[in-house]
């Protein structure tokens, strides 16, 4: 179904529109004028990002990202994580910073500072 781009984008404007005045009223966390209207921002989005694809053969560089479901959350996947990743991240060929002190470099400086010390 194809739209003209250029209405596309008043409903998206209008949506952001409504959605700035459901937060500005809001009536506690979980209003549920304020979830219609993010709700209205991604339809209407996703109808603009359509119809200018459809008639220009263009995108925009925005995304919309599906609000993920919170119950299967707990707070113990948070302290398991911390540490992880780090080494992972880096390339084959790459070390940390601690891979590249080399302790014997230590070594010479302490003998090194013991000779100049001692006269």
């Amino acid at each position: 179904m194809s739209h003209d781009p250029r209405a596309a984008l008043q409903a998206l404007v209008s949506a952001f529109e409504e959605h700035l005045a459901a937060a500005s009223n809001r009536r506690g966390d979980d209003d549920p004028a304020v979830d219609g209207a993010y709700i209205a921002i991604a339809d209407a989005f996703d109808a603009y990002e359509e119809a200018l694809y459809d008639a220009y053969d263009e995108v925009t560089p925005l995304t919309v990202f599906a609000e993920e479901d919170d119950s299967d959350d707990d707070d113990s996947d948070e302290d398991d994580d911390e540490d992880d990743g780090d080494e992972e991240l880096l390339e084959d060929n790459e070390m940390l910073d601690e891979d590249l002190v080399d302790e014997e470099d230590y070594e010479d400086l302490d003998d090194a500072g013991g000779a100049r010390s001692s006269r």
